[in-house]
């Protein structure tokens, strides 16, 4: 039975006129100069899975690999870092642009900000690059993670110095706590979702992640993704990689489809009601996917997605299993990537889309398609990720 895995077709919202888009090359360049400046940068891998491609049925499969981003095994300290520097720059009134890593964390600088602590929620990722961000200025950051999250994020978000604790509470009732601890105690929210009177900041962190962006239209070396495959918890991600490649193919966009969890699909919620509103899900978000464990759409996000994106889907635990087994084992030829439960969604909503004949054709899939994924991270906990690959946890119906 396939009832539990649904895919929806939404046709994109239009452009205002005149606007601008803030994710797109322009962005994603200066992002990527500032990255550049990081002593632990290098590009992440782009795997390209031909073997995978071939059995599927497929043209092309390529896979970017964030389990290598700056040792923290995930992507998110491209978003944290960056809006922490431009917070920082405006701060002090320093020219961002040639604002770089050595400057950033100099004693010079260190004495003329004073002390500041930074404080963020988190499934595990982002904080983790909060924490570090903080840890690399010889700032403070506090960081406060949902009910249910797994020891070793936690424990690796404290060896980076942070203040880190579990709270008895959903992922987006965290960030409520935060948001008040922030103005309780002065000190600096740098969250990756926004809402009313707080959107420069999590804009900020959206700008950060076009790094990513910048590094796959490279490493394509010209080869146009016919289909993009966006996994989305609160939809920072997304929205700003959704954005960077509509800019960068314009009349020949791929197709964009955005991936949850069937727990917190508050993005499919929301382009199903098709009312101009934002639909959290109700909960409660039990998934193996907990980087995707978030009920409630990033404004800024849904804005973005809503113009960029043709496909929205709700899906089950089983797929992301999935996605991590196939990147595991790969075919002769093609290279492993180790890829944690959100980070393998994509690639397990690709390979079950692709061996049934309703989805490809509702997808528009065929042997010539072009497939990109995102591995947003790797085994960031590492028991289960054994006990999905080893163990054989989620099998699929």
């Amino acid at each position: 039975m396939h009832d539990d895995l649904h895919l929806l077709r939404r046709t994109p919202d239009p452009a205002p006129a005149g606007a601008h888009n803030p994710f797109g090359l322009r962005s994603a360049r200066e992002a990527l100069a500032f990255h550049r400046s990081f002593p632990e940068y290098s590009p992440t891998p782009l795997v390209r899975l031909r073997g995978l491609a071939k059995a599927l049925g497929a043209g092309e499969i390529f896979v970017k690999d964030e389990s290598r981003r700056f040792g923290l095994n995930a992507f998110k300290a491209l978003g944290g870092s960056y809006a922490i520097a431009r917070c920082i720059a405006g701060r002090l009134g320093l020219d961002f642009e040639a604002l770089r890593f050595d400057q950033l964390t100099s004693p010079e600088l260190r004495r003329a900000l004073g002390d500041v602590t930074f404080v963020t929620a988190t499934d595990g990722n982002h904080g983790r690059g909060v924490a570090w961000t903080a840890m690399r200025l010889g700032q403070r950051s506090v960081v406060y993670m949902p009910e249910g999250t797994a020891p070793e994020r936690l424990e690796n978000i404290r060896l980076l110095g942070a203040d880190a604790s579990i709270l008895g509470l959903p992922y987006d009732d965290c960030v409520r706590y935060a948001r008040a601890q922030a103005q309780a105690n002065s000190w600096t929210l740098v969250q990756d979702t926004s809402w009313p009177g707080y959107e420069q900041i999590p804009l900020w962190i959206m700008q950060g992640y076009t790094t990513m962006g910048l590094e796959i239209l490279e490493q394509l070396d010209g080869v146009r993704p016919t289909h993009i495959l966006l996994q989305a918890g609160v939809g920072a991600m997304a929205g700003a990689m959704a954005a960077f490649f509509a800019e960068c193919w314009r009349d020949e966009k791929p197709v964009i489809a955005v991936v949850e969890p069937q727990s917190a699909d508050c993005f499919f919620r929301t382009a199903a009601a098709g009312d101009g509103a934002l639909h959290a899900a109700p909960g409660p978000m039990r998934t193996i996917m907990a980087g995707l464990a978030c009920g409630e759409p990033c404004p800024i996000a849904w804005d973005v997605l809503s113009r960029c994106a043709e496909f929205y889907v709700s899906m089950p635990d089983w797929v992301a299993a999935k996605g991590m087994r196939t990147l595991a084992a790969p075919l002769p030829g093609d290279a492993p990537v180790i890829s944690g439960e959100s980070g393998a969604s994509t690639l397990g909503f690709a390979a079950a889309a692709l061996k049934r004949n309703d989805l490809r054709a509702q997808l528009g899939l065929d042997e010539s398609s072009r497939i990109l994924c995102i591995s947003t991270e790797g085994d960031t906990d590492r028991a289960n990720y054994r006990r999905v690959v080893w163990d054989g946890l989620y099998p699929a119906p």
